[in-house]
């Protein structure tokens, strides 16, 4: 597996993608062993999603529940904020506000500077890859290291996450066994199961997780009411990163907020069944402030906006935000599955991705324009989502909305003079039906629908059949038989 192709350095934000999807997903769909790993995958995650949702009787209770809350922290954003920020600060934490990647970047950057540091340790963090963080770092001489089972992966290969939950999951452990051995310090292991793996994994981390004085994070959820940070994994990273170095930076985008403390319950629930198809996180650490004696001596929370408030002011788009990174999407996407996440450029793949992305960016930036088009709008996306959000509907709100070429622009206008006047429609369709009788003559054999046509109708044809205007409106029809 090969790194995904990078541009040069100062000109790429992880949110912008640098080529247009299909040209992206192209290349992808040539790769046959990287379709097999996701197919695979996938496959396992809804199985097993599917059969721990099952067993709750009031799941779509809770999904309705959690959309209003979602919905109530966009209608009060910059009031939570400030209300976190209070409660946060009372309990001994110091509050950062960075109103894009470059001002984030920078606060972390500077706090890990006053520790006198060249290498912090990392919890997985979607937030920290949308801006960048780990390259900013490493521009200052400083090396964050993923302890991230499948971030660590990926980043010993010099890869990019492909997965919002499972950052490798376009690796198949033969992959993984022949990268330990290349870039992992004394790994000798000719086995590929994955509890070796995992212990070779463990071993490394060890003495990393034990020497490290800063670590960063992110958070699932902030609590605004207590400022609390709380933190849902699986292998135990975190709770390591949370609890050993003297310094904590966590990096949380402020649509993470929730208004109460008791608001949280249904979020986990939510959240682990819809992910890793668990009834519950194997760890689940809150954390509030600064305890003497216990955790980091010193805790900073960079509350990230980088576009947040622009979503949230979109009627329609602002649903997005509602997003707890559940992957769930991902997971049933007909077209993820067949490409991957690299085709999608933006650390947010798959269809939550084809949403976000080109909101928090705007769609002007990059070829952003071109995900909301990655999908069949299918719906399946919206079924699983445990938030409810309507991305087919976004997706064709952006669709709308976004940038179109010349061309488009001009026909889409001259078709929306026709149709304002019936007559004008009228005379339209009897020249359409009038140009199609010789097409319909050579398409007869292919019921009448064309599969092959000149620039620029060939974008259509080149992945589907054309129909031909039919012989006799409805209109026409009608007169003619009722008329009479």
């Amino acid at each position: 597996m090969t790194p995904r192709e990078q541009p040069a350095a100062g000109r790429h934000l992880p949110i912008v993608a640098v080529t247009p999807f299909p040209r992206a997903a192209a290349g992808a769909l040539g790769d046959s062993q990287l379709r097999a790993n996701l197919g695979r995958a996938t496959r396992t995650i809804r199985e097993k999603r599917a059969a721990v949702v099952a067993e709750v009787p009031d799941w779509e209770l809770l999904r309705e529940r959690a959309a209003r809350v979602k919905d109530d922290v966009l209608d009060r954003l910059p009031e939570l904020v400030a209300r976190f920020a209070r409660a946060a600060t009372a309990a001994g934490a110091t509050v950062h506000h960075a109103v894009d990647a470059a001002a984030a970047n920078a606060v972390v950057t500077e706090l890990v500077r006053a520790q006198g540091v060249d290498r912090v340790v990392k919890v997985k963090s979607m937030a920290t890859q949308e801006i960048g963080l780990n390259e900013a770092l490493a521009a200052a001489g400083v090396t964050a290291v993923e302890t991230d089972l499948a971030e660590l992966i990926v980043q010993l290969a010099d890869d990019t996450p492909s997965h919002i939950l499972v950052p490798a999951i376009h690796y198949n452990r033969g992959q993984i066994r022949e990268l330990f051995a290349r870039r992992m310090p004394g790994f000798t292991a000719d086995s590929d199961d994955p509890a070796v793996l995992a212990g070779a994994a463990r071993e490394h981390l060890r003495r990393t997780f034990l020497a490290a004085r800063v670590a960063i994070c992110g958070a699932n959820f902030a609590v605004a009411e207590t400022g609390s940070l709380v933190v849902v994994e699986s292998e135990g990273n975190g709770r390591m990163c949370l609890t050993l170095p003297d310094t904590l930076i966590a990096v949380v985008g402020v649509e993470k907020l929730l208004p109460r403390f008791a608001d949280l319950g249904d979020f986990l629930r939510l959240l682990p069944r819809s992910s890793t198809g668990e009834r519950m996180n194997p760890y689940t650490s809150i954390v509030t402030g600064v305890t003497p004696g216990d955790g980091p001596r010193r805790l900073h929370v960079v509350l990230l906006d980088n576009g947040r408030h622009r979503v949230a002011a979109d009627p329609v788009g602002r649903a997005a935000l509602r997003c707890i990174r559940c992957s769930a999407c991902l997971n049933v996407c007909p077209v993820y599955e067949r490409v991957g996440g690299h085709a999608y450029g933006s650390v947010y793949p798959g269809p939550i991705g084809a949403i976000l992305s080109p909101q928090l960016t705007g769609q002007d930036a990059g070829h952003n324009s071109t995900l909301p088009h990655a999908s069949t709008l299918c719906g399946a996306c919206y079924d699983v989502c445990p938030v409810k959000i309507d991305i087919p509907a976004i997706l064709v709100h952006l669709r709308q909305t976004g940038p179109k070429p010349p061309a488009e622009r001009a026909a889409m206008a001259v078709l929306a003079w026709t149709m304002r006047d019936r007559r004008r429609w009228r005379a339209a369709l009897r020249t359409a039906r009038s140009g199609g009788r010789p097409l319909r003559l050579l398409t007869r054999r292919h019921g009448g629908r064309l599969r092959r046509a000149p620039w620029p109708l060939s974008a259509w044809t080149a992945h589907r059949d054309a129909p031909l205007p039919a012989d006799e409106s409805f209109r026409d029809w009608w007169h003619r038989t009722h008329d009479s």
